[in-house]
């Protein structure tokens, strides 16, 4: 994804007490559907308008059952996040513990996994019943740092009355995403709360800098992985021969024999062993290895037939490919999700300053529009061409969109899919 503008929720110079004061008649009249006395930012202009549309109670939320101990337990270990832990505590607990903070660590659906911190702060959250194993998305309670970074994935200050349920006016909060480097799947969210006096314009930006860096930790371990499995690939592929690869179970190329090298290969969501179809050499035959997959090319390689691109859900976008050899579901990237729905609306194709547009609203954008689209044909070459950018003639594209237009990639500020899904 491209990195976003880090806008801090305390504007420089701004006096916080004056400030609070006039987001509250900012949140007052949006909810009594008075005029605005200004305009709320951006993302929290359209977090409000989601909550409205989900009934939110601005008073309480909606007020779900945390997770009991077992099941706390058994999502932290499913979560990819602990080899996180050491890097985000010690880049911000000390903080927190100073400033009158916790940090807080939630998994992909927003459920809190770990807190840590300020005693005091803590104290104050249990008040508010936020502890470890609530739900803290947005559908849960309303807007705040925590659930709108889930939704938007980037990284959001959310101050005081920006909050939309009025309990948690007291509050400050900063979050930042947390994405896994073998296949960009966002795992969840580092946050640091703590009482609305205590709101620094700079706190964003470092909860994101220490997300970073809790990132390129995950990174360094999963090359270590790869080296690991690059000692188990030689043999094999000396054995195989033809042309064959061998790669981790996330697609990520250990080592190769015979084929146009590549970085990685998109793999099936569940992976079996058998014959299946790969968007970068067709139909394929797959076979298990300690960590990782033996692929080689099948002789009879038949072309993909149809796509299915799922933005159904506001959580999750998923591309489903059916060919001769079966049917293969990959999960999208927020980004990717964009530009699919916006070639699978446009299937005569778009020049690179057109889906600049409509990505950007700046047709001059064309150099990144490149960059991200060499990225997409490298994953999903077998059913995109170029010159113009296009889902391959032959392939039946079908889209599932949900009942309401407007839930269509909520997250997204793509003019293409915002004007075609007005919000109210």
């Amino acid at each position: 994804m491209f990195q976003e503008h880090l806008e801090a929720a305390l504007p420089v110079g701004a006096d916080p007490r004056r400030h609070a004061h006039a987001l509250a008649e900012v949140h007052e009249a949006a909810l009594s559907g008075d005029a605005l006395p200004r305009r709320p930012r951006s993302v929290i202009e359209a977090s409000w308008q989601r909550m409205r549309r989900l009934g939110i109670d601005p008073d309480r939320g909606a007020q779900r059952a945390p997770l009991g101990p077992a099941e706390l337990e058994s999502r932290r270990r499913a979560s990819g996040l602990a080899d996180a832990l050491p890097i985000l505590r010690g880049g911000l607990i000390s903080l927190a513990e100073e400033a009158a903070h916790i940090m807080v660590v939630v998994d992909a659906e927003g459920r809190v996994l770990w807190r840590d911190g300020s005693t005091a702060v803590r104290r104050r959250a249990d008040g508010l019943g936020f502890t470890e194993g609530v739900d803290w998305h947005e559908d849960a309670v309303g807007t705040n740092a925590i659930g709108t970074a889930l939704v938007a994935r980037r990284p959001v200050q959310v101050y005081s009355a920006e909050h939309y349920v009025r309990s948690h006016h007291g509050w400050t909060c900063a979050a930042a995403p947390l994405h896994d480097p073998r296949d960009g799947r966002l795992l969840g969210v580092v946050d640091l709360s703590g009482p609305a006096s205590t709101v620094h314009a700079s706190t964003l930006a470092l909860v994101d800098a220490v997300a970073r860096l809790a990132e390129s930790q995950l990174r360094n371990a999963h090359l270590a992985e790869l080296d690991r499995l690059r000692g188990v690939a030689a043999p094999v592929l000396a054995k195989a021969g033809g042309g064959a690869l061998v790669a981790d179970r996330h697609g990520w190329i250990a080592a190769s024999s015979g084929l146009a090298p590549v970085d990685r290969i998109v793999l099936p969501a569940n992976c079996t062993p058998g014959r299946t179809w790969l968007p970068a050499f067709g139909t394929c035959v797959v076979e298990p290895l300690p960590g990782g997959w033996l692929v080689r090319p099948a002789a009879d390689a038949s072309p993909a037939t149809k796509v299915e691109l799922d933005v159904s859900t506001p959580r999750a976008s998923t591309l489903t490919v059916t060919g001769q050899s079966g049917t293969w579901t990959h999960p999208l990237s927020p980004r990717h999700a964009e530009v699919l729905y916006v070639l699978a609306c446009h299937r005569d194709g778009r020049s690179a300053a057109e889906l600049a547009a409509d990505l950007f609203g700046d047709a001059d954008r064309t150099v990144t529009v490149r960059a991200e689209m060499s990225r997409l044909r490298r994953t999903f070459g077998g059913i995109l061409d170029g010159r113009p950018y296009r889902f391959a003639d032959g392939i039946d594209v079908v889209v599932h969109r949900p009942p309401d237009p407007e839930q269509v990639l909520p997250h997204s500020l793509a003019p293409a899919i915002r004007i075609a899904t007005p919000r109210r």
